[in-house]
Protein backbone atom coordinates (compact mmCIF):
# COMPACT_ATOMS: atom_id res chain seq x y z
CA UNK A 1 0.00 0.00 0.00
CA UNK A 2 1.89 2.99 -1.43
CA UNK A 3 1.81 6.12 1.54
CA UNK A 4 3.45 9.73 1.25
CA UNK A 5 3.59 11.37 4.24
CA UNK A 6 3.98 14.89 4.52
CA UNK A 7 5.17 17.13 7.71
CA UNK A 8 7.05 20.21 8.52
CA UNK A 9 4.91 23.36 7.33
CA UNK A 10 3.14 25.89 9.52
CA UNK A 11 2.74 29.61 9.57
CA UNK A 12 5.87 31.63 8.88
CA UNK A 13 6.68 35.36 8.62
CA UNK A 14 8.66 36.18 5.34
CA UNK A 15 12.12 35.79 4.97
CA UNK A 16 11.73 33.28 7.38
CA UNK A 17 12.70 29.38 7.14
CA UNK A 18 11.01 25.51 7.57
CA UNK A 19 11.84 22.50 6.47
CA UNK A 20 9.34 19.73 5.04
CA UNK A 21 9.69 16.09 4.85
CA UNK A 22 7.91 13.46 3.00
CA UNK A 23 8.16 9.76 4.57
CA UNK A 24 7.31 7.39 1.67
CA UNK A 25 6.10 3.66 2.04
CA UNK A 26 4.96 0.97 -0.15
CA UNK A 27 7.06 1.84 -3.23
CA UNK A 28 10.41 0.82 -4.58
CA UNK A 29 11.60 4.75 -3.50
CA UNK A 30 15.57 4.28 -4.50
CA UNK A 31 14.58 3.68 -8.12
CA UNK A 32 12.29 7.14 -8.52
CA UNK A 33 12.94 10.27 -8.78
CA UNK A 34 11.16 12.24 -6.82
CA UNK A 35 9.74 15.88 -6.55
CA UNK A 36 7.92 18.13 -4.26
CA UNK A 37 5.11 19.98 -5.58
CA UNK A 38 2.99 22.98 -4.75
CA UNK A 39 -0.82 24.01 -5.28
CA UNK A 40 -1.92 27.42 -4.36
CA UNK A 41 -5.25 27.91 -3.72
CA UNK A 42 -6.84 28.67 -7.03
CA UNK A 43 -4.08 27.36 -8.97
CA UNK A 44 -3.05 24.90 -10.85
CA UNK A 45 -0.18 22.72 -8.89
CA UNK A 46 3.14 22.75 -9.91
CA UNK A 47 6.57 20.87 -9.50
CA UNK A 48 9.11 23.22 -7.21
CA UNK A 49 11.79 20.88 -7.32
CA UNK A 50 12.95 17.12 -8.03
CA UNK A 51 15.92 14.91 -7.11
CA UNK A 52 16.89 11.79 -9.17
CA UNK A 53 17.83 8.68 -7.33
CA UNK A 54 21.59 9.69 -7.85
CA UNK A 55 20.88 13.04 -6.36
CA UNK A 56 21.29 15.32 -9.14
CA UNK A 57 17.91 18.32 -8.43
CA UNK A 58 16.08 20.48 -10.25
CA UNK A 59 14.56 23.38 -9.52
CA UNK A 60 11.31 25.98 -10.95
CA UNK A 61 13.23 29.18 -11.44
CA UNK A 62 10.32 30.81 -8.66
CA UNK A 63 11.94 28.93 -6.03
CA UNK A 64 16.35 28.53 -7.16
CA UNK A 65 18.62 29.92 -4.85
CA UNK A 66 16.11 29.60 -1.86
CA UNK A 67 14.77 26.09 -1.70
CA UNK A 68 16.71 22.96 -1.67
CA UNK A 69 15.83 18.89 -2.09
CA UNK A 70 17.88 16.46 -0.70
CA UNK A 71 16.67 12.37 0.22
CA UNK A 72 17.67 9.86 1.67
CA UNK A 73 17.38 6.38 0.40
CA UNK A 74 17.84 4.84 3.42
CA UNK A 75 15.03 6.47 5.54
CA UNK A 76 12.74 6.67 1.95
CA UNK A 77 12.52 9.97 2.68
CA UNK A 78 12.99 13.35 0.68
CA UNK A 79 13.26 16.93 2.28
CA UNK A 80 12.61 20.36 1.10
CA UNK A 81 14.31 23.65 3.09
CA UNK A 82 12.91 26.27 2.02
CA UNK A 83 14.99 29.79 3.04
CA UNK A 84 14.18 33.74 2.54
CA UNK A 85 10.11 32.64 2.35
CA UNK A 86 8.02 34.95 0.13
CA UNK A 87 4.39 35.25 0.89
CA UNK A 88 3.72 33.59 -2.79
CA UNK A 89 5.28 30.81 -1.72
CA UNK A 90 1.71 30.02 0.41
CA UNK A 91 0.51 26.92 -0.63
CA UNK A 92 0.13 22.93 0.14
CA UNK A 93 2.95 20.96 -0.46
CA UNK A 94 3.05 17.79 -1.80
CA UNK A 95 6.08 14.76 -2.28
CA UNK A 96 5.32 12.46 -4.87
CA UNK A 97 7.20 10.94 -7.72
CA UNK A 98 8.59 12.59 -10.97
CA UNK A 99 6.62 12.58 -13.05
CA UNK A 100 3.86 11.23 -11.11
CA UNK A 101 3.37 7.48 -11.98
CA UNK A 102 1.70 6.11 -8.33
CA UNK A 103 -1.91 7.19 -8.63
CA UNK A 104 -1.79 8.57 -5.47
CA UNK A 105 -1.62 11.91 -3.30
CA UNK A 106 -0.67 12.16 -0.25
CA UNK A 107 -2.46 15.03 2.26
CA UNK A 108 0.38 17.48 2.32
CA UNK A 109 1.37 19.92 4.67
CA UNK A 110 0.26 23.73 4.41
CA UNK A 111 3.06 26.28 4.57
CA UNK A 112 1.69 29.78 4.96
CA UNK A 113 4.10 33.16 4.41
CA UNK A 114 3.13 36.09 6.17
CA UNK A 115 4.42 39.50 4.87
Amino acid sequence: QVQLVESGGGLVQGGGSLRLSCAASGIFFNIYTMGWYRQAPGKQRELAASITRGGITNYADSVKGRFTISRDNAKNTVYLQMNSLKPEDTAAYYCNTYPTSLGYWGQGTQVTVSS
